[in-house]
């Protein structure tokens, strides 16, 4: 059992590291504001999160952001960005793991991640319109948008940005689900009750 945490808590440090470098990969979309930028740095986290439970891979999405918060700093002083980032990220993995426990095949996944996408999308612009953005425009000390233009911002800007992220990572993500299946469930099995529930 002992052996099988230590284990796990090795994969754990390994898919944090890529998920950090992929981080340092994000890329802005065209006609989208250049602050919302992508990048596939949940993937790794779903790899944790579905071989080894969902505290595993919230945990990636943790310390993948504590690893760009010190590499990187933020703007304001106090990690809003990696905050949001960092419940994106659960928004994201944990509908993909409850639906996937339930169906361990491509169509599970390719369902939990429609679902994941949808959730994401949805709850980060309600958590961006009343918290998020708010806290931005608190530590860097400038008039917030209100009314009619945050409310543009968010629905035409936040919302289909998340659309189109989760969209991306669900289609890299199938891609890899299909090659690494036979894998994922070796690794799966070899963790077996040292699992991270």
């Amino acid at each position: 059992m002992l052996k099988g945490k230590t284990r796990m808590l090795i994969a754990i440090a390994m898919l944090s590291s890529i998920s950090f470098v992929l981080m340092l990969l994000a890329f802005p979309l065209p006609a989208l504001p250049a602050y919302l930028k992508v990048d596939f740095s949940d993937i790794p986290a779903l790899i944790a999160a579905i071989t080894m439970g969902p505290l595993a891979g919230i945990l990636v999405a943790f310390l993948k952001n504590v690893l760009d918060w010190l590499f990187a700093g933020s703007p304001t002083g106090v990690p809003v960005g990696h905050m949001a980032n960092f419940v994106t990220s659960i928004l994201f993995l944990t509908p993909v793991y409850l639906i996937y426990r339930k169906a361990t095949s491509s169509k599970g996944i390719t369902f939990g991640l429609a679902c994941g996408t949808i959730s994401m999308a949805i709850g980060m612009s309600v958590l961006n319109y009343y918290v998020f953005l708010p806290m931005y425009a608190y530590f860097l000390n400038f008039p917030m948008e209100t009314g009619t233009a945050l409310f543009n911002s968010i629905i035409f800007g936040i919302l289909p940005f998340n659309l189109i992220k989760g969209i991306l990572v669900a289609i890299v993500m199938i891609v890899l689900f299909k090659r690494m299946k036979p894998l994922l469930d070796k690794v799966t099995h070899s963790f077996g009750t040292a699992n991270i529930n």
